[in-house]
């Protein structure tokens, strides 16, 4: 569904993506681990637009997407769900997840939203309450939320259990799990990710230094030990 091949982007001198190969499987979790600075969301900003990669390629569904404009992106069925979200905090819970799917006709959006808040009912009891009010968990639960309203085939998330007290975090692993999307999943939480993904990458210094299946590098002493933490 999602592959990138031979992968660079730059800031400037700084190569914070160096020949970065993977794939991303249709229907399962692909994480992507790393210590900050691996180069974990460089990749997931370059996938989705929002930065401009200096050579390779990115190919989604079949498509080169490669320098696409991010909200072109999101229409053909890739959504971001970026580092704390990014919620409109002055808006509502309902504002924030209108205008995930602002562009699709109503009754998509009305069909999309009932999904949206069976998955997070904590959403659907403050649909009427400033995202500014709501708890971290809550606010990354309304991000999640934002980009199904998109009606994705594919969604990357950036730290989804950052901050988050560990039942919220298995709470959303576990929501993801059940989605049947195809996820790319960015995480520093390496044992929670790995629990629920099917494949997972490793990223040091801009280059993919491991590419096995989840249990792999859960088993893989030297692996965690070296790269993961824990």
């Amino acid at each position: 569904m999602l592959r990138v091949q031979d992968l660079a982007t730059a800031y400037g001198p700084v190569r914070a993506l160096d020949g970065v190969d993977l794939a991303a499987e249709a229907g399962v979790i692909t994480a992507v681990l790393g210590a900050n600075g691996a180069g974990k969301t460089t990749l997931l900003r370059t996938v989705s637009g929002l930065a401009a990669p200096n050579a390779g390629t990115v190919t989604f569904d079949g498509e080169d997407i490669t320098g696409w404009a991010p909200d072109r992106i999101v229409r053909r069925g890739l959504a971001h769900v970026p580092e704390n979200g990014g919620v409109i905090t002055e808006l509502t819970v309902a504002d924030n997840l209108r205008l995930g799917g602002l562009w699709r006709a109503r009754a998509d959006r009305e069909r999309t939203r009932r999904e949206v808040l069976e998955l997070f009912p904590p959403l659907a009891e403050r649909l009427d309450r400033q995202a500014g009010t709501l708890s971290g968990g809550e606010r990354q639960m309304l991000a999640i939320g934002r980009a199904l309203m998109s009606g994705p085939r594919a969604v990357i998330l950036d730290e989804p259990s950052l901050g988050l007290a560990p039942m919220v975090t298995a709470r959303i692993l576990r929501v993801l799990r059940e989605l049947a999307l195809t996820v790319l999943l960015v995480e520093q939480n390496a044992r929670g990710a790995l629990s629920v993904a099917t494949h997972g990458y490793v990223l040091s210094l801009g280059r993919v230094v491991a590419d096995a299946p989840a249990a792999d590098l859960l088993d893989n002493d030297r692996l965690r030990h070296a790269y993961l933490g824990f």
